[in-house]
């Protein structure tokens, strides 16, 4: 048997009030003049945190517009647009929830590789390492900062850029950045972490590594969105290492059944990360009966609405591409239901799903 060799962030930093330590983290990697280029969520548009930023020399802040989650196009363009400028960097930093940290990930490897970002989409394709990147997490749960993929949505697919040039260089875990997170994003982002314990602690894939991190994870996840009546700045930290534990649940197994639905509702209807897991996640008694009566618990507890009806009035050409995109998952299908997964999930079964959202 060949076991994975998993790479691994660089450098970690936690704590609150860590961020002020970015000048210092990052000084040592600036080179020849080059710029830094911190990526920041546009939630931050005007916002205290924008006057923090440690600015130095020909340094730009870029304001990346994830209304949507991550396109391939975009990740170009930001790219070109930097070559352009500045012909090289000395590095990206980003800002932001998951989908900032993936762009962040994503334009680092662009700036290093050649072609396009959706050349990339897939399993270790990328050859060259990207230029330093740094990843700050402002909203707790996607796990996007110890990942080693960055999900893009190409033209045709809605697939990461995993690789083991992906992951940081360096994360600056700072729970302060993540109180002003707006309710409902903390609780659908949370999910996302839940969401990810649930589906690897009763994956095939499953082992101790996975089983360590992930255990601890879902009793962090408890904590804040069972076990707590007012949400606290403890709530905060609870979270943060909770997306960092589920994170590294999936590193060394897998997803499984909502994200491979929720990856064709994102690819179609633009839904996001988050709140797409949770959409799904409510119909899937049939995979994981006790996770799903809990996040139903956990959805009335927190008074949380969750969307339904999205999929009405879709064509059927709508619907096969939200199959093809989910089929396409095959690691996360086979980690739910085992090698046999495609007698299982039939293309009937998954449309029939999909209606119900």
């Amino acid at each position: 048997m060949k076991f994975r060799n998993f790479k691994m962030i660089g450098y970690v930093v936690y704590g609150r009030g860590s961020f002020n330590q970015l000048d210092e983290i990052i000084a040592p990697h600036r080179t020849d003049g080059k710029p830094m280029i911190f990526l920041v969520d546009h939630f931050f548009t005007g916002k205290p945190l924008v006057e923090r930023i440690p600015l130095r020399g020909n340094d730009k802040i870029i304001f990346a517009d994830v209304t949507y989650e991550p396109k391939t196009t975009y990740v170009d363009s930001l790219a070109q647009q930097l070559k352009d400028e500045f012909g090289a960097v000395s590095g990206i930093i980003g800002i932001g929830g998951g989908s900032t940290m993936d762009l962040a990930k994503a334009v680092s490897l662009m700036m290093n590789n050649p072609g396009a970002s959706a050349d990339y989409q897939g399993w270790d394709l990328v050859k060259l390492p990207g230029v330093y990147k740094v990843g700050i997490p402002t909203l707790s749960g996607t796990g996007a900062e110890v990942s080693r993929t960055t999900v893009l949505t190409g033209p045709t697919k809605k697939l990461g850029m995993n690789s083991d040039f992906t992951p940081f260089d360096q994360i600056v875990l700072d729970p302060e950045l993540t109180k002003d997170a707006p309710v409902n994003q903390r609780f659908y982002t949370g999910m996302d972490c839940y969401i990810h314990c649930i589906e690897s602690l009763e994956g095939t894939y499953l082992n101790e590594f996975s089983k360590s991190y992930g255990e601890k994870a879902l009793q962090l996840c408890r904590d804040v969105f069972v076990n707590t009546n007012e949400w606290t700045d403890e709530c905060d930290d609870k979270l943060m290492m909770a997306s960092y534990a589920g994170g590294m649940s999936i590193a060394y197994s897998q997803v499984g059944v909502a994200h491979a639905v929720s990856y064709g509702l994102s690819y179609l209807l633009g839904t996001k990360h988050g709140i797409g897991n949770c959409i799904v996640m409510n119909h899937l008694e049939e995979y994981y009966p006790e996770g799903v009566k809990e996040f139903k618990h956990m959805v009335e507890k927190n008074g949380i609405d969750i969307p339904a009806g999205i999929c009405k009035g879709l064509s059927d050409e709508d619907f096969e591409k939200m199959i093809n995109v989910s089929m396409g998952m095959k690691p996360l299908w086979e980690n739910a239901l085992g090698k046999d997964w495609e007698k299982i999930m039939t293309r009937e079964k998954l449309r029939a799903l999909y209606e119900k959202l």
